[in-house]
């Protein structure tokens, strides 16, 4: 009974797996595959935003002669939403993100810009501590008055949460109550 659901082939007595032809598929063949944009874009041609996380029925391609750390580098052809013009970008696995290539430009991103800032800054303050021990020194005092100041401020909202938590709510209703009534009493006399 198994048998008969099962999916029967019949391969006849000469049949030879080896003659079978291969597909001969080119290495930078295209495939389409349906991705959201990985950041927000305007398009050149007409001005367009595209926003981050819209969709788009994209080509995907492996970009030849290109690798990272034995990873392969992909790239995207998606059309403007108004003009149709090709917009394309690639994958950046170094930065863990995406390049735009043309047909857009990338919309500013304050993060990124901050994030670099920061490494730089850290860059200059290691190899100005490496040259001057003085420096070294100095950084050190900077950052344990910044974190006493931390400390400081830390011990003062746990305090003041102390007292907001001390306060009896129950008391306070209760008197306003209170009060409430004796206004009534004096309006009536």
């Amino acid at each position: 009974f198994p048998d008969l659901l099962s999916p029967q082939k019949y391969y006849p007595p000469d049949f030879d797996p080896a003659k079978i032809p291969k597909l001969k598929l080119p290495k930078d063949r295209q495939y389409v595959v349906r991705l959201m944009a990985p950041f927000n874009m305007r398009c050149k041609t007409c001005g367009e935003y595209i926003y981050k996380g819209r969709k788009f029925n994209a080509r995907k391609e492996t970009v030849q002669k290109e690798s990272y750390l034995g990873l392969p580098i992909f790239r995207f052809y998606i059309k403007c939403p108004r003009c149709l013009a090709e917009i394309t970008f690639k994958t950046d696995p170094e930065n863990t993100d995406y390049t735009m290539e043309h047909g857009a430009t990338r919309n500013f991103q304050a993060e990124k810009l901050l994030e670099e800032e920061e490494k730089r800054m850290q860059k200059e303050r290691e190899e100005e501590e490496l040259n001057n021990p003085m420096k070294v020194l100095e950084n050190r005092t900077k950052d344990s008055k910044l974190e006493m100041e931390v400390l400081e401020n830390l011990q003062e909202l746990k305090e003041l949460n102390q007292h907001q938590a001390n306060v009896d709510f129950e008391a306070m209703l209760k008197q306003h109550k209170e009060l409430e009534e004796e206004q009534r009493r004096k309006e009536q006399e």
